[in-house]
This record gives C-alpha cells, sequence and structure tokens, in this order.
C-alpha cells in the first residue's frame, strides 16, 4: 500500500534522481526546503567526508588498527540521519555509517574514541573500530557480523508498534548483507507484522571482493521486497535531495502505520572494503574514477551555486570550521589516554562475583 502522498514510486527501473550530474534540478515537483536547510545538507555532507579522510589518516599513521572507509556513501548517511527524528526514532548502522552519527549530532570526539579505544570512548574500549553507536541518541552499537542487526531492528520496530507512540526504526546495511539469512528473515517477520521500519542498502556492488552479479540472482536489491510484501524503491545514493526525500517519505510512511520498505541506494566506496583490503585486485582503477566524478560533494555544491546560495568564500570558512573541530575532537580522544585493563570487568554485573574478583586481582599490579 503506499501512501496517497507519494512523491515516488516503487520497483523503478531507474534509480530515483532529484539533482544532475552538473547540479540542475530534475524533480518533477517544487523544491520546498529553506536556504538554511538546503545549505545544512551541504555542512553535513563536508564533516562526514573530512571524518572519513581524517580517520583513514589516523589508522595509516598507527593510531587506529582498523577503518573502513565511507567516501562515496556520504549522501544517504545524512540523509537517514536528517529523515529521522533524534532521540525518537531509533537506527541500526552498520560499520561504515560513521557518517550517520556524525550527523546526529554524536560529538566528534565520541566518533574518534571509539575508533581509537581511548577513555573518550562510551564503549569504554570494547568494540573494534567503526562500530558506532550512541546510547543518548538512540543509535544501537553497529557489529560485526554481516546483516546480524537487521532482525533485532525488526524486534525493535515491532516493539514500537505495539507501544504506539509513533516511533521508526531504520536499519542499514551493504549489499553483502542481503546475501545473509539474517536479512531474509528480518524482513519476512517485519512485513507479516508490518513494522515500522526502513531498510537501508548502500549498495556499492561489491561484498568486500566480491561483485554483486556473483553473489545474488535478483537484478537489483530493491526487487528483494516483492517477496516480503513491502514496497522496494531505488535511489542515487549520490544524490543528497533524492536520498533525503525519499527517506522523509518512507520514514513517514511508516511512522503512519503502512508498515516497512526497501530502499537500494545505489552508492560507490572509493577507498578498499578496508584497511586490509586491496581492491586493486578485483576492480580497476578506472572504473574508481568514473564513479569519482558522481561525487556527492561537487555535485551538491553546484546546486547551491545555480541557486546563489554558496561560493568560495563560503567553502573555505566551511572547511577551516570543519578541520579545526576534528583536530580538536582528535587531541581530545588521545589525549584521554588508554582504557586500563581493569575496566574489562566493570559494567558486567551488578555484583562482582568471586570468580571474577579474583581474576582481577590477578592482573592488578
Amino acid at each position: 500500500m503506499i501512501r496517497d502522498s507519494s512523491r515516488f514510486q516503487p520497483f523503478s527501473e531507474q534509480p530515483i534522481r532529484l539533482v544532475g550530474d552538473q547540479g540542475e534540478w530534475l524533480g518533477a515537483f517544487e523544491l520546498d526546503m529553506s536556504d538554511e536547510e538546503l545549505t545544512g545538507l551541504y555542512r553535513d555532507l563536508v564533516l562526514a567526508r573530512a571524518l572519513d579522510e581524517r580517520l583513514v589518516r589516523l589508522q595509516r599513521q598507527g593510531k587506529l588498527s582498523f577503518v573502513a572507509p565511507a567516501a562515496g556513501h556520504d549522501a544517504i548517511q545524512v540523509a537517514i540521519a536528517r529523515a529521522v527524528r533524534t532521540g525518537h526514532d531509533w537506527l541500526f548502522p552498520y560499520y561504515r555509517d560513521a557518517g550517520i552519527t556524525a550527523t546526529l549530532g554524536v560529538p566528534l570526539v565520541e566518533i574518534v574514541g571509539q575508533m581509537m579505544g581511548t577513555r573518550a570512548d562510551p564503549a569504554r574500549g570494547r568494540q573494534m573500530p567503526s562500530h558506532p553507536g550512541s546510547k543518548d541518541l538512540n543509535v544501537f552499537t553497529a557489529a560485526s557480523p554481516i546483516a546480524a542487526h537487521i532482525p533485532p531492528a525488526v524486534g525493535a520496530g515491532i516493539a514500537m508498534k505495539m507501544a504506539g507512540q509513533g516511533e521508526v526504526c531504520v536499519a542499514s546495511f551493504g549489499e553483502g548483507a542481503t546475501s545473509e539469512g539474517d536479512f531474509h528473515a528480518g524482513l519476512n517477520f517485519a512485513g507479516v507484522q508490518g513494522a515500522p521500519v526502513v531498510f537501508v542498502c548502500e549498495n556499492n556492488r561489491y561484498a568486500i571482493s566480491v561483485e554483486m552479479n556473483k553473489q545474488s540472482g535478483s537484478a537489483t536489491i530493491a526487487d528483494k521486497a516483492h517477496a516480503h510484501g513491502m514496497p522496494g524503491y531505488r535511489v542515487d545514493g549520490m544524490d543528497v535531495l533524492a536520498c533525503l526525500y525519499l527517506m522523509r517519505e518512507l520514514v513517514g510512511r511508516a511512522r503512519d502505520g503502512f508498515g516497512p520498505a526497501l530502499l537500494e541506494a545505489t552508492v560507490y566506496r572509493y577507498g578498499p572494503h578496508s584497511s586490509a583490503d586491496d581492491d586493486s585486485i578485483y576492480r580497476p582503477r578506472e572504473e574508481v574514477e568514473a564513479w569519482r566524478r558522481r561525487d556527492p560533494l561537487p555535485r551538491y555544491r553546484a546546486f547551491l551555486e545555480r541557486r546563489g546560495l554558496w561560493d568560495e568564500q563560503a567553502e573555505e570558512a566551511l572547511r577551516s570550521e570543519v578541520q579545526a573541530r576534528l583536530a580538536a575532537a582528535v587531541k581530545e580522544a588521545d589525549a584521554s589516554g588508554a582504557v586500563p585493563f581493569g575496566w574489562m570487568f566493570e559494567d558486567v554485573y551488578a555484583e562482582t562475583p568471586a570468580h571474577l574478583a579474583a581474576q582481577r586481582a590477578d592482573t592488578e599490579p
């Protein structure tokens, strides 16, 4: 069932676009966002990209043990964060989604602290890097097992429906997750129960090194929605306005009681799968460079410039501000110091059992 106010139709042959490669408006409806909202989206994009670039550099400097580059995924991540009610709705991200948490407003020092595993990490150094989360903002901590967070997201969505408070859950993942049983079990349960969940697949075409046509028999990820009784949409995941408008519609649809939807965002990761991956083995440089020419940042900046909302002076000021914020966050996270070994015994039981107390005593100097 589709809402009468829907601007977009499911199962389209081509991904939905609103901004062309040169920044031109392609929408069949009038743009109804304020100038502040439009420029704010660009600020979010610049922060998400700069954060990713800084984390990659920190890994190369030996400050991080691991990083999952996200450049190219920026637009859909910013759109997800801007489409939900912060602190009201719930998000279940995956390990490449630092851009979501940064846009939501998770303090940068916490994001960097989690990556570095220092005392600035709210998770107290107990997760490997690239596992964002936030208790305060209802962001479920990312997990390493692929697609393992999708069934819990559906369970949360069903609980939200039962509570009747108008909350929505958004679960994001890569296209490799759609080859896992947890993906299908989760979507099937959500479809049966009419759970207010929006499933977002950030399809960058490669599940580590395996191209999509070698892992799935369906023509698109969105097509998989047919089997689970929900609409499936395809969006140009490097068009931030298309991503935002569609996410707002699907979140609103779920909030109004119309059940789940699956959104496939076609993106491209410019970097390797992770810092442990050599992507030159399975994809040519020419392909990467071709996708870079569709980069969401210069594309959206061109859109703003066409409307007289951005110029080089604004660009320089923003870049300077963002770099200063990131430098301060890195400095603070690093200065907070290493996580004490003894912390591993805390926050597990309300009262420490004798055997753990003995083990802790054995590790103390």
